[in-house]
């Protein structure tokens, strides 16, 4: 969705593994962001995002405006994900993976990758975006790439920044928590 950071990065640098041209879009996409959610504060820097994507090799950073994606502004079809989209995450952002997978396809459309790069950080969207395009019988590849975490654990993500230190510390513990386990 733009904001690109070292996670989004390792993203590039495995899609450069698997293709000869590394495609990269950044749309934040308002379909998948729920009443009271943090679509006008999440942040957006094409020109810092463009450069990002050149330092890293990219061939084409593809940014369409919403009004390319959504050009009748609330499309009439959707993609309606299943009972997959109902749990987990999905339990507090209804409607979130029906926004996420619908411009997921669109995208797909647009640009017709022959593979795509997901991260694992993102698991329950993965996937539900490797059940659409096995269902929908769309011409590309899933590949899932592993979790990037900063020093102190807690995985990569543009929404850290919107952490208090006191939630930071929180979701540092989960994450050790959850390598604990492993």
């Amino acid at each position: 969705m733009g904001a690109l950071h070292e996670g989004h990065l390792a993203l590039v640098d495995r899609a450069r593994e698997l293709t000869g041209f590394v495609v990269v879009s950044v749309f934040v996409n308002p379909t998948q962001f729920g009443p009271g959610e943090d679509f006008d504060a999440y942040p957006r820097d094409l020109e810092r995002d463009a450069e990002h994507a050149a330092a890293r090799g990219v061939d084409l950073l593809y940014a369409p405006p919403t009004s390319e994606v959504y050009p009748d502004g609330e499309l009439g079809v959707k993609v309606v994900p299943g009972p997959l989209a109902d749990r987990l995450c999905g339990l507090s952002r209804p409607g979130h993976f029906e926004g996420v997978l619908t411009v997921v396809a669109k995208l797909f459309g647009m640009v017709q990758p022959d593979v795509a790069v997901f991260g694992q950080k993102d698991y329950q969207q993965a996937v539900l975006i490797r059940r659409m395009v096995r269902d929908l019988d769309m011409p590309v590849r899933i590949e899932v790439a592993p979790i990037v975490r900063e020093a102190d654990g807690l995985a990569l993500s543009s929404r850290n920044a919107y952490l208090s230190p006191s939630e930071r510390e929180r979701a540092r513990s989960l994450s050790r928590g959850l390598l604990a386990a492993l």
